[in-house]
């Protein structure tokens, strides 16, 4: 079991950058795949980024954050990492973490109902 507390959301303006942070605490977290979802008010939760299990070489992304967010993990740390460039308004949202032991496919790491263990998120407000 693993218990993830996010960090390093906050205001900021378009065009922006920040990084959030989820921290993890338990056992094998090198055996997660993480992913990053984030839920805008009256929208449903959606998937931003994943990165597989082992040295994160591994990363996969929304279409709509392509080439704008970066995710990364330290397993020495155990914590994984979304760096948000290029911020635009449409990016505020609720920023989830999520992790699982047992996805085996890419489709699976994007479906947010396949993930065990959530964080209970960080604000990211992005103003035009």
């Amino acid at each position: 079991q693993v218990q993830l507390v996010e960090s390093g959301g906050g205001l900021v303006q378009a065009g922006g950058s920040l990084t959030l942070s989820c921290a993890a605490s338990g056992r094998a977290f090198r055996d997660y795949v993480m992913g990053w979802f984030r839920q805008a008010p009256g929208k449903e939760r959606e998937f931003v980024a994943g990165i597989w299990r082992g040295d994160g070489s591994s990363t996969f992304y929304a279409e709509s954050v392509k080439g704008r967010f970066t995710m990364s993990r330290d397993n020495a740390k155990m914590t994984v990492y979304l760096q948000m460039n290029s911020l635009k308004p449409e990016d505020t949202a609720n920023y989830y973490c999520a992790g699982d032991r047992l996805l085996t496919t890419v489709q699976h790491a994007e479906t947010m109902a396949l993930y065990d263990y959530w964080g209970q998120g960080t604000q990211v407000t992005v103003s035009s």
